[in-house]
């Protein structure tokens, strides 16, 4: 006898949310039931697409719903995800958790109190290339991260490093796993209230250093990161899905097939590079299904809420440096 399907709903389907409404409504273990949205049109749009219905307050999609997807701007994530959270609904909140730490504070308080599941939506967790990582990286020493956007209204609420950093400060958290020791920040505003550009050196307590760089006033995009440790490096690049690594075995292997004569100097290039073979895959649908999963088995997700305000408290810190800077 088959599980009955999680009952799946959004609040909020703009240009984000409603990918959560797609991917909800085929995916195998879910039914999207309804969506909580202010533009009729919008809400109009989704519902005759989906079959799903329109609720009118966040407490009767709440109600409806074992799971919701809360897709509204950062500054709004508490405000929707509280009433929801009274009426005993599991929640994916898109990153980062909250605008402030106090808001993450009273989101994860109440999960607590009501037995909910909070996962935050730090995508690149569930991109295949971040699987590769968690994979082949146990002692990084030194981490650069670049994240590049062109400029957009959208988002512009807060800052290019809740916007768009966080993204690479949940990643290196997650690898490295040490205490912070010391972190260096610079930025620029340029047309929006906050900083566009960012950068932020980051040192562990064991000795690693990750050197994040974050701009949406870019004319490409770019979400690319690049990992050193004793024996390996590695080059990996989320929005292709793709990269290369050099593994000191692989050198010293190469070395001893040219004192064999095996090969010749310049045979297979100065160091051995593999192209890493990453199995595509959307990482939001990815996500989503796990999310699901871990409400349809009562477990804690890969992304809780422990790691996203682990993360906002350092974009938070590096937000404050730079505000601290420009003045």
């Amino acid at each position: 006898m088959s599980s009955p399907k999680i009952r799946c709903g959004v609040a909020g389907v703009g240009s984000l949310g409603q990918h959560h409404a797609r991917i909800y409504a085929s995916l195998p273990g879910a039914e999207l039931t309804g969506i909580f949205e202010a533009d009729d049109t919008r809400a109009g749009e989704i519902c005759a697409k989906y079959g799903c219905r329109r609720f009118s307050s966040l407490e009767e999609l709440g109600d409806a719903c074992d799971a919701v997807s809360v897709v509204v701007p950062t500054d709004r994530h508490a405000e929707v995800a509280l009433p929801l959270l009274a009426r005993e609904t599991h929640l994916l909140i898109e990153k980062p958790i909250c605008a402030s730490l106090a808001e993450a504070e009273r989101v994860l308080a109440a999960a607590r109190q009501h037995g909910c599941i909070v996962q935050v939506g730090h995508v690149e967790h569930f991109n295949p290339v971040m699987s590769f990582l968690e994979k082949e990286i146990d002692e990084p020493r030194y981490i650069t991260a670049e994240r590049l956007a062109p400029y957009q209204p959208r988002g512009t609420e807060v800052g290019v490093v809740l916007d768009l950093m966080i993204h690479d400060i949940g990643i290196v958290l997650e690898l490295v796993k040490s205490p912070i020791a010391r972190i260096d920040s610079v930025g620029v505003t340029v047309l929006s209230p906050s900083e566009d550009i960012a950068n932020a050196r980051i040192q562990f307590q064991n000795g690693c250093v990750a050197n994040l760089s974050a701009s949406r006033m870019s004319t490409k995009k770019a979400r690319e990161i690049r990992i050193f440790q004793s024996d390996a490096y590695l080059s990996l690049d989320f929005m292709n899905q793709a990269g290369h690594l050099v593994k000191k075995s692989d050198i010293i292997a190469y070395g001893v097939k040219m004192k064999l004569g095996l090969v010749k100097a310049g045979d297979l290039g100065a160091i051995p590079v593999k192209e890493i073979p990453i199995e595509k895959g959307e990482p939001l649908a990815l996500e989503l299904a796990h999310f699901v999963e871990s409400v349809a088995k009562a477990k804690q997700p890969k992304v809780g809420g422990a790691l996203g305000k682990s993360a906002l408290e350092v974009a938070i810190t590096i937000t404050e440096q730079i505000r601290a800077g420009q003045k």
